[in-house]
């Protein structure tokens, strides 16, 4: 559906790139690496299905199908080997690399939806048509491709011969389907998850970091909660978004705010995703601090115990 000229947000118009100055400003570096290596300005980009990079369905599937086989060779591999793979310098600047990505992007994301929430409110930002704008999709396009280059996470714990759990795999694998579906479905919520997770990658990849180079931190356990409340703010954000868009088109007699941008595709993918990412994430942290607190509890019996064996042989003595 093509735009009225007179409105005021077209989808695929360049808009003008917000209240940040130029040296500081994502939209503006963006463009200029578009110019260098295109000679067109990042404006005229569009997402288009089979000629943009990974925009078919095949290319996603085989991606995940290819990362799950690496997955499971370079596991029998390693098991040949008596000692692991390390890599250590290299996983620094990996982690280095992503965590200045999340937060090059989420500045970029910011740059873009404040002043739409600022002059249009935060329902209008999340559903309206116009609010999926060409400088956003771009965004998500970046977004998506980091989830592609996020799989060398698991190969690099592959090498150093650590056990994989299901949560990282399944992770990793779906997430990067699930910024497909969204991208496809075109849902203009997504900016909202977007921005969310890559605030946490910005923390967990630096955290990584920090651990790659032997330094351990208190706030461990508080990265786990805020991926765990992401989900939760997320899952609020898209059933409502499907339910008022469901409401408005099928069920206009029931309470709604109107319609929401997206197909049902994408918003059925997001819901049913982001509510398995919070199942298996709950889970997660319910056994390794429940675990870990009472291995805690367990030890400061046995100190007890060996305080009071001490305390008993000196009175034997006296």
């Amino acid at each position: 559906m093509e735009s009225p000229v007179s409105y005021p947000f077209d989808p695929y118009n360049q808009l003008e790139s917000q209240n940040l100055p130029w040296l500081i400003s994502p939209d503006w570096w963006m463009n200029q690496f578009f110019l260098l290596l295109t000679n067109k300005p990042k404006s005229e980009w569009r997402w288009i299905p089979g000629e943009t990079m990974v925009s078919t369905p095949q290319s996603v599937l085989l991606g995940a199908m290819y990362y799950l086989m690496i997955v499971m060779v370079g596991q029998l591999i390693m098991s040949r080997f008596k000692n692991p793979i390390k890599l250590n310098n290299i996983f620094i600047v990996h982690n280095l690399i992503l965590t200045s990505a999340s937060a090059f992007l989420f500045v970029g994301f910011m740059e873009q939806t404040i002043p739409m929430l600022l002059k249009h409110g935060f329902f209008w930002s999340i559903c309206d048509y116009y609010s999926y704008t060409q400088p956003l999709e771009w965004l998500y396009f970046c977004n998506y491709l980091c989830k592609w280059v996020e799989f060398i996470d698991t190969f690099f714990l592959v090498m150093k011969k650590k056990k994989l759990q299901f949560l990282h795999v399944y992770h990793h694998a779906l997430t990067m389907i699930l910024c497909y579906t969204q991208i496809q479905g075109k849902t203009s919520v997504s900016w909202v998850v977007c921005s969310i997770n890559l605030l946490v990658h910005v923390i967990m990849y630096y955290y990584y970091y920090l651990a790659s180079r032997g330094i351990s931190v208190f706030w461990k356990k508080y990265l786990t909660i805020f991926q765990i409340a992401q989900f939760v703010i997320d899952i609020n954000l898209c059933f409502f978004c499907l339910y008022t868009h469901m409401a408005y088109h099928n069920f206009p007699n029931l309470p709604n705010m109107g319609d929401c941008r997206g197909t049902r595709q994408a918003a059925y993918a997001g819901c049913i995703l982001l509510s398995s990412y919070l199942t298996l994430f709950v889970q997660f942290f319910s056994q390794v601090y429940s675990e870990g607190a009472r291995i805690e509890i367990r030890r400061r019996r046995e100190e007890k115990k060996r305080l009071a064996a001490l305390a008993e042989a000196e009175k034997k003595k006296e």
